[in-house]
């Protein structure tokens, strides 16, 4: 989509660009991370969020990963992730689907944020990332779906 300089995009073209959907399957090898972040970050642009708020996003995206590899799948690197983004009107969802191992919600402990130590940090920052973090449970892995408004 192209503008001219200086013209400001009406209600009906933000609405084209916020009701976009992607969708991109890789392995489970660490390697690919950066792939998809770059992939989160484009697929963000366009949307009105701060530069804070995208870093955010694209950072709980790729922790959320990590631990899909490090929990899920305990480290094989051959295993199927699957990342569904949409641009909905009045919000971004992400929807990360693995087929591993199920971890309980209760079961997942991230640390105090003021302790100093490596690690145990994944869960507060894709929580501070996202307006809603939801774990649904399938018959096979679970689908994390992670939402942020658009204010």
């Amino acid at each position: 989509m192209r503008y001219r300089l200086n013209q400001r995009p009406n209600l009906l073209t933000f609405l084209r660009i916020a009701m976009k959907r992607r969708k991109v399957e890789f392995s489970s090898h660490t390697a690919n991370l950066a792939l998809l972040r770059n992939c989160v970050r484009d697929f963000l642009n366009g949307y009105p969020f701060s530069e804070k708020e995208r870093l955010l996003m694209v950072l709980g995206v790729d922790e959320a990963c990590t631990n899909v590899i490090r929990y899920a799948y305990r480290l094989r690197d051959d295993q199927l992730i699957s990342l569904r983004m949409e641009g909905l009107r009045k919000c971004v969802r992400m929807r990360l689907r693995d087929y591993g191992e199920q971890v309980l919600p209760h079961e997942m402990k991230g640390r105090s944020h003021d302790m100093i130590k490596p690690g145990g940090l994944g869960l507060y920052l894709i929580r501070n990332a996202f307006d809603e973090v939801n774990y649904i449970h399938k018959r096979r892995g679970t689908e994390l779906v992670l939402t942020k408004k658009i204010e």
